[in-house]
C-alpha cells in the first residue's frame, strides 16, 4: 500500500540532521539544524504534491486539498526537534508518516471529501528552553508573552531566538486554528517504551495521554565550611534534596501506575569544600488519572515539609507545566481497530506515559494516536529504533485511518 522503503530512507536521511559524533541526534528549535530540517522536510511534502506554509510560531504545514472546500480539515504529523543526542524515529515518523500517506493517495490518484494537512510542529520536546509543545501550543493560542521570555543556557530568550530565524513573536495569535475548522488530530508515534515489543506487536492503538506536571524545586540551606563546620550544626542542601528525591521515588511506586523522575540537579555554589547552601532540581510527575497524580504530589510535598522542618532548609517551587490527561476519541480508536483489521495486524490498545502535541491538540479537535513497536523500549537516545516492517505497518494504518476520516470519495 504505502511505500514502506520511502519512509525509511527519508527517515534515515532527516536523521543525519543534527547527527552528532556519539550516533545521536540533536535539533534544537530555532537552531540552524532544525532549520535545516524543516527545509528537508518541506522537499518531502512539496514531492507529495502539497501545498506548503510555515506559520507564526514556526510551524511547517503541508496541505492537500479535498473535493469540498469548506469541509472541516483533518491533521496529523507530529515534531521533527528533537532532545539532546536523541534518535531519528521520535516525532519524525509521524510526519514522514504523513507525508507519505499523502504521497500514496497522489499516486493512486485517490480524493477525500476533506482536506488533510501534516504539521511538523515546532519544539515539542522543549529540550532548548525547557517549555514543550511551542507549537502545538500556538496552534492551540496558550502561549503569552511571559512565556516568549523563557530562557535558554545561553540566556537567549524564546522571543530572542524566533527573531533569529525571522519569526515575529507580536504575531502569535496568527497561528491560531479555530475549531470550527478542524476535524480531528491524528499522531502516529513510536511507543517509546516495551509494552508492544513484551506482547510481540507492531502496532498499538492509543486510549490516552498521561497528565504532565514539570516543577523545578529549590532548595535552600545554608553554605559553610566543610571543615569547620560540625555534622550536627549543618543546614546542608544537597543532603536534604538527596532525601527529597528518595520520597518522590517511593511515592510514586506506590501507586503501580504513576511515574516520577528528577532529570536535572543542580549544586550551589559547587565547591569541593562547601557545604551546598542552594540545590535546584526538576520533578517531572505523570499518571493517567488526574486524581492519583494529584494524591501523589500532595505526599511528596507532605514528605518534603517533614525534611525541611528536620534539616532547617527551605524549598520554593515554580511551576513549569501542568497538562491533565487526554483521552483519545472512542470515534477515531474503532477507526483503528477497523484498520487493523483490514490489514490483518494484530494491535493491543495502552495509555501514552509520554506527552505528545496531541495533549495541547485535544483542546481544539478529537485526537487519535498510533503508536509502534520501539527496540528495547528506547527512546529520546542513539540506540532509539524501530525496524522498516513496524514503520510501514503504523503508516499503513495511518492511511487508513486518515482516509476514513476524510472520506474517501468512490469512482
Amino acid at each position: 500500500m504505502i511505500n514502506k522503503e520511502r519512509v525509511y530512507q527519508r527517515l534515515q536521511e532527516l536523521g543525519k540532521i543534527g547527527h552528532r559524533e556519539s550516533g545521536g541526534v540533536t535539533r534544537h528549535a530555532f537552531t540552524t539544524e532544525h532549520r535545516a530540517s524543516k527545509d528537508l522536510v518541506a522537499e518531502y511534502m512539496r514531492q507529495a504534491g502539497l501545498s506548503i506554509r510555515e506559520d507564526a510560531v514556526g510551524n511547517l504545514i503541508g496541505r492537500r486539498e479535498g473535493r469540498d472546500p469548506n469541509a472541516t480539515v483533518v491533521l496529523t504529523g507530529s515534531h521533527i526537534d528533537t532532545v539532546c543526542d536523541g534518535g531519528i524515529f521520535d516525532g519524525a515518523l509521524g510526519i514522514i508518516g504523513g507525508i507519505e500517506v499523502l504521497q500514496t493517495l497522489k499516486e493512486q490518484g485517490i480524493e477525500t471529501q476533506h482536506p488533510i494537512e501534516v504539521y511538523a510542529f515546532n519544539d515539542e520536546e522543549g529540550s532548548r528552553f525547557s517549555f514543550s509543545m511551542f507549537g502545538s501550543r500556538g496552534v492551540i493560542g496558550d502561549l503569552s508573552p511571559k512565556d516568549l521570555e523563557m530562557k535558554d543556557k545561553a540566556g537567549i530568550t524564546v522571543a530572542q531566538a524566533m527573531s533569529e530565524q525571522g519569526f515575529d513573536s507580536l504575531k502569535l495569535q496568527e497561528a491560531i486554528r479555530a475549531k470550527e475548522e478542524l476535524k480531528a488530530f491524528i499522531e502516529l508515534h513510536i511507543e517509546q517504551g516495551k509494552v508492544l515489543e513484551c506482547k510481540d506487536l507492531s502496532v498499538g492503538i492509543v486510549t490516552g495521554i498521561v497528565n504532565e506536571l514539570w516543577m523545578k524545586v529549590i532548595v535552600k540551606g545554608e553554605a559553610g565550611h566543610a571543615g569547620a563546620t560540625p555534622m550536627n550544626l549543618r543546614q546542608d542542601a544537597l543532603v536534604a534534596a538527596a532525601e527529597m528525591v528518595q520520597v518522590i521515588e517511593r511515592e510514586a511506586k506506590k501507586t503501580g501506575s504513576t511515574v516520577a523522575t528528577v532529570g536535572r540537579f543542580n549544586v550551589f555554589p559547587g565547591g569541593i569544600n562547601i557545604i551546598p547552601g542552594r540545590v535546584e532540581f526538576t520533578l517531572d510527575l505523570r499518571d493517567i488519572s488526574q486524581e492519583v497524580s494529584d494524591q501523589v504530589e500532595t505526599s511528596i510535598f507532605k514528605e518534603i515539609e517533614g525534611i525541611c522542618q528536620e534539616r532547617g532548609v527551605q524549598i520554593e517551587t515554580e511551576i513549569l507545566q501542568r497538562i491533565p490527561p487526554t483521552p483519545c476519541s472512542q470515534e477515531f480508536q474503532l477507526a483503528a481497530k477497523k484498520a487493523c483489521q483490514d490489514l490483518g495486524l494484530e494491535y493491543y490498545c495502552l495509555p501514552s506515559g509520554a506527552g505528545h502535541d496531541a495533549m495541547q491538540m485535544v483542546n481544539i479537535c478529537p485526537i487519535g494516536m498510533i503508536f509502534i513497536r520501539s527496540k528495547d523500549g528506547i527512546s529520546h537516545n542513539p540506540l532509539e529504533w524501530s525496524s522498516m516492517e513496524d514503520c510501514a505497518d503504523g503508516v499503513n494504518v495511518l492511511y487508513h485511518v486518515l482516509l476514513d476520516s476524510a472520506v474517501r470519495i468512490e469512482g
